[in-house]
């Protein structure tokens, strides 16, 4: 019952926040456009990422770190901080560190599947009240993402 609490005040938020973003009066600009474009697509939802589909790299690539950062600029940098400070989400210092890295890449690419099956992931949303929402990652967006959280948390 407070799992289903939870999730309705969490939705409520949502919705809140959605409403009031709808009716901001402010004039679009580039990148408001640019999430616009992509509110248009379909959801996409990758499928589970095992241990051994991931594969760590020493030195980082840094092609990936530079891609994965412009990800996170555009599309994560609203909801998490760099630091370990919790913004809606949680921040993102450490992370590398505490979870393994086919769990974050599962976290970014099937948030629903997570919150259905991983008492971690549940524990998260209990935590900051707020779903995080589909983004449309794709399984090569989340690995060069992962790269760029490792870079952070400073692997060379």
């Amino acid at each position: 019952m407070k799992r289903k609490s939870l999730l309705a005040l969490a939705l409520l938020i949502s919705g809140s926040l959605f409403f009031a973003a709808c009716n901001s009066e402010e004039k679009p600009t580039e990148e408001t456009t640019g999430q616009e474009a992509a509110k248009d697509q379909p959801e996409t939802h990758g499928t589970e990422i095992k241990p051994e589909d991931v594969t760590l790299t020493t030195p980082l690539n840094q092609e990936w770190v530079k891609t994965g950062k412009s990800t996170y600029d555009l599309k994560c940098q609203s909801c998490h901080k760099l630091t370990d400070e919790r913004l809606v989400g949680p921040g993102w210092a450490g992370v590398t560190k505490r979870r393994e890295p086919h769990w974050i890449m599962n976290m970014i690419t099937n948030v629903d599947m997570m919150l259905e099956t991983d008492p971690e992931a549940q524990k998260l949303l209990e935590q900051c009240l707020v779903r995080m929402p589909n983004q449309n990652i794709t399984k090569d967006d989340a690995r060069q993402i992962l790269e760029f959280m490792r870079s952070n948390d400073g692997v060379k």
